[in-house]
């Protein structure tokens, strides 16, 4: 997918077959995705359910080993994530990418 960001200027997002999404990948990523996302990783005992953390972001995607928290400032949820009281085992701040809206559309991941 990072190949295909910088390469491509126009691709299609498939699903079972069906296009679901077309453009740039910036117009992709700016219509099916926000400008950041707070990465967090927490101990198996200590992870939050993605619901309790709705709140402080656009959206939450759950993923086995991590939680994803969609937001135009990634910083300010993460501080508000610790405000509420979680403390992850570590946090990343990331632009949104390919994979981002590949996830979004189709509800699964690359790997999937």
């Amino acid at each position: 997918m990072d190949e295909a960001e910088q390469l491509c200027d126009r691709l299609v997002v498939m699903d079972a077959g069906v296009i679901v999404a077309e453009g740039s990948p910036a117009e992709l990523i700016g219509r099916h995705a926000t400008r950041e996302v707070l990465e967090l990783r927490f101990a198996p005992d200590d992870r939050p359910e993605p619901s309790t953390l709705e709140g402080l972001a656009d959206r939450v995607e759950e993923l086995p080993d991590r939680l994803l928290l969609y937001a135009g400032d990634g910083e300010h949820v993460h501080a508000k994530v610790l405000e509420a009281g979680h403390r992850p085992l570590s946090a990343l701040v990331r632009r949104s990418t390919l994979e981002d809206v590949f996830l979004r559309l189709t509800g699964r991941s690359l790997n999937e």
